[in-house]
């Protein structure tokens, strides 16, 4: 493991060190919770921690900064836990093993966590320093935001003090965002009868890897592949040409990331044995020159395994390939208010078909939440053909962009008085906490920043150096100058 504590700022990168010791998966984040509650009651600082796992600290203006507008500091405790197929690590369990790669810092085969552990570091080190200058700082770090955003849905009114939001959850530097895209899950489920292993079949386990994955918001532009869709339209055509028979089929094991690997049980009637593996090295040659430019390292394969003993029922195979063949995935439409954002997409994020029960999960995202529904509609629909059970459920809201925000004013001015230029405003296609604490607490004057954060939810991850130097600088300064009440 890199010595990441001796990289300035050197307070927020020792304070990220000591979160990579704590395993903090979504859903999984007893350790972290109570890790800060310690660091509050450690530094005599009023300390909450609501019952859905929120933990608030405030800590009181410095001295002659008593009359500034409350500020916010918000980041999210919880990581996406995902891994190379071949590295050995317990996410429930195991530090995160960080590793500095020349300007970057990033993981041994891993997920790193700078989403947002960063931004939870950076509150940190604002909350533990004796010599910064700021007006009233509270704190707040939710629980669970990476899958269902059940920490900030489950925070109760009233509870915040602040005036103005800083979320820090942002992962380009140079860049204030000031909106943000709604999400919706869209759940498919169906029982599929199965049947005896007819004879006289030969059995593969066919493989799809090496695929980038990513953000299913922020990298779902970049044209990279989703495992799922190129699997089943691989199927697709191998019940036409040679009367595959499925045994199994899964990929993609989070919501909110592009599935980077699936695979399928698939039965080949022995004469055409030979026939199926060229099949399979054809298509695998073809997905290459198809992603070359997003997908270097892609690889589809198929091995001989032991004969499984039961497989789908024809009529049902034949309905579940076509619908998750048909099913909407990636960009649906360009934002036509904000040029180069993406308004809607869609990531076919997990698919199964194991034991008898078939499962296709969905986040529909949008900025508008008209094209929101009519696309969990359309998705509703495909499977609804084939007498699927489809829920929505864990709506939330986009956050609608302020141009004329003060902060956002205070802040472009003391970006271009640090760095000598305007900094970007934009929205971005990911989900922030911005839009649902806006909901409630709709007096808050809210932007969202941070460092330069590459391939979030991938293994890849990995966190610019340079951009912490300057993310920290620049929220230190602009807590400096944040108005009077």
């Amino acid at each position: 493991m890199s010595n990441i504590k001796n990289i300035e700022p050197k307070q927020v990168w020792g304070y990220f060190h000591d979160l990579c010791q704590i395993p903090r998966p979504s859903k999984k984040e007893k350790r972290i919770i109570e890790f800060m509650q310690d660091f509050g009651k450690q530094h005599k600082l009023e300390t909450i921690v609501d019952k859905t796992g929120n933990v608030i600290i405030r800590k009181p203006a410095t001295k002659g900064m008593e009359k500034r507008k409350g500020v916010i500091l918000q980041a999210h405790l919880d990581m996406v836990p995902q891994k190379n197929s071949d590295k050995k690590h317990d996410f429930e369990k195991d530090p995160i093993e960080t590793v500095i790669d020349g300007e970057w810092v990033r993981a041994n085969g891993t997920t790193l966590g700078s989403d947002n552990g960063i931004g939870v570091a950076a509150a940190m080190a604002v909350l533990s320093s004796k010599t910064l200058k700021h007006g009233p700082v509270e704190a707040l770090f939710t629980v669970d935001e990476e899958t269902g955003m059940t920490g900030i849905f489950g925070l109760k009114k009233g509870v915040l003090k602040g005036d103005i939001l800083m979320n820090l959850d942002s992962e380009d530097e140079g860049e204030l965002c000031v909106g943000c895209a709604g999400g919706i899950d869209v759940s498919v489920e169906k029982k599929y009868k199965e049947e005896k292993t007819p004879g006289g079949y030969t059995a593969y386990k066919v493989t799809l890897k090496g695929l980038k994955g990513g953000h299913s918001g922020v990298d779902i532009a970049l044209g990279r592949a989703n495992s799922n869709k190129l699997m089943f339209r691989f199927l697709m055509q191998a019940e036409s040409d040679f009367s595959i028979r499925i045994a199994e089929a899964a990929g993609g094991d989070l919501r909110n990331a592009i599935p980077r690997e699936s695979y399928s049980v698939v039965l080949v009637h022995g004469k055409k044995a030979p026939l199926f593996e060229k099949f399979v090295k054809h298509y695998d040659k073809m997905y290459k020159a198809e992603f070359s430019d997003t997908e270097p390292t892609l690889q589809m394969k198929a091995e001989k395994i032991q004969t499984p003993a039961k497989v789908m029922d024809k009529t049902d195979q034949y309905k579940i390939i076509r619908a998750v063949f048909s099913c909407p995935n990636g960009v649906q439409r360009m934002s036509q208010a904000m040029k180069g954002l993406v308004e809607t997409s869609n990531n076919l994020a997990i698919v199964k078909c194991i034991k008898g029960k078939f499962e296709a999960h969905n986040l529909t995202r949008s900025s508008v939440d008209s094209s929101k529904e009519a696309t969990a509609w359309k998705i509703a629909a495909v499977f609804h053909l084939i007498d699927a059970r489809v829920e929505l459920r864990g709506g939330y809201p986009g956050w609608k962009p302020n141009m004329q925000s003060p902060v956002l004013t205070s802040m472009s001015k003391v970006y271009k008085g640090l760095y000598g230029k305007e900094p970007e405003v934009k929205a971005i296609h990911a989900g922030l906490e911005c839009g649902i604490l806006g909901g409630s607490y709709p007096h808050l004057d809210m932007i969202s920043f941070g460092p330069t954060i590459k391939y979030p939810h991938s293994p890849d991850e990995k966190v610019n150096i340079a951009s912490v130097q300057k993310f920290w600088d620049f929220l230190v300064e602009s807590l400096k100058n944040i108005p009077s009440k």
